[in-house]
């Protein structure tokens, strides 16, 4: 499901703790701003014995959210509750009532073998009791991947289930300092985590399996204040979009900005693709320079490239320098 607007417009992920009573505010005085999507977190923000709180401030703010929907008018982001285990969910549903419409849908952390079927499972029951669509955003960071004995076969497998829900899935999610926590390993704001082999190799493995099918994001860069954070954000979406990630989960709203003007679509590379996919396909060649007559473009092996690259412009956006 990666042909779509839909999927591409998850964008610059920013992270938030479900407790936090300020952000109904920060949403409807627009201070993110108009383009991102937000993850209410009830997982690792929390602390364990704080859950239920968590639980009835977030429903309490929905509320407060839908309220002001209805007087004032503002950018509504699509917004993923970040939940603990599958039980979780037809709970906070239920919690959530007629405010369960702001919700686009639920990010499963940790998904893995152990709890991939009673993930899906929970997901096919509230989508069929939903007159709208729920959407899933499962995250790859589970320890279990890392052991190359069976890591494409766990990948692999993990594939095959989530094709029982596959038009619910928005993105697949990465979680790039879960994965280095496992080696002891961090990186700094002038290094790019696609740098640190062990967990590069592990998300070109992910990448392989589920970027045919699936939209991938980004890891998040927990770098926000520091002398190098702004290039150092510039430069890992960089290695990001070469890898074939698209979007970003951000932790502090200044990233947002960021992440939309690193994944706009540069000019040459917006023409190029507008021209292979109107191609005249009565045409006797399948090959043609490209407008700026820089490179090469061929109908054939580069069409998806320009779908992928058409569907980034009209999301992000095409730069004008």
């Amino acid at each position: 499901m990666n042909n779509s607007l839909l999927h591409y417009s998850v964008g610059a992920l920013l992270y938030c703790p479900a407790n936090k009573r300020s952000i109904v505010d920060s949403i409807t005085d627009n201070r993110f701003g108009t383009k991102y999507s937000l993850a209410m977190c009830l997982e690792d923000t929390i602390r364990d014995d704080c859950v239920a709180e968590a639980e009835h401030i977030l429903a309490d703010s929905l509320h407060h959210l839908g309220q002001h929907l209805q007087s004032k008018d503002f950018y509504l982001p699509k917004i993923f509750v970040r939940v603990r285990n599958a039980r979780q969910i037809g709970r906070l549903i239920k919690a959530f009532g007629e405010s369960t419409r702001l919700v686009t849908g639920f990010i499963l952390p940790k998904f893995s073998l152990e709890n991939a079927d009673e993930y899906i499972q929970e997901m096919i029951k509230i989508n069929e009791a939903s007159t709208d669509p729920v959407y899933t955003m499962p995250i790859y960071e589970s320890t279990s991947m890392i052991d190359l004995r069976n890591r494409y076969e766990i990948l692999y497998t993990l594939k095959d289930k989530l094709n029982q829900i596959e038009d619910r899935v928005l993105n697949i999610r990465v979680g790039g300092n879960d994965l280095c926590h496992a080696f002891g390993l961090r990186r700094h704001d002038d290094e790019s985590i696609h740098q640190i082999r062990p967990i590069a190799n592990l998300f070109s493995d992910i990448i392989t399996v589920y970027g045919m099918d699936y939209i991938v994001s980004g890891p998040v860069w927990e770098y926000y204040h520091s002398h190098n954070w702004e290039k150092g954000l510039y430069h890992e979406i960089a290695d990001d979009k070469l890898c074939g990630f698209v979007g970003k989960t951000v932790i502090y709203p200044s990233q947002i900005a960021v992440v939309n003007e690193a994944y706009k679509v540069s000019k040459n590379d917006y023409e190029d693709a507008s021209a292979i996919l109107n191609w005249d396909k009565t045409s006797h060649s399948l090959v043609a320079g490209s407008a700026g007559k820089e490179r090469m473009n061929e109908y054939k092996t580069h069409s998806r490239w320009a779908l992928r690259t058409l569907l980034m412009a009209e999301y992000f956006g095409i730069k004008t320098y």
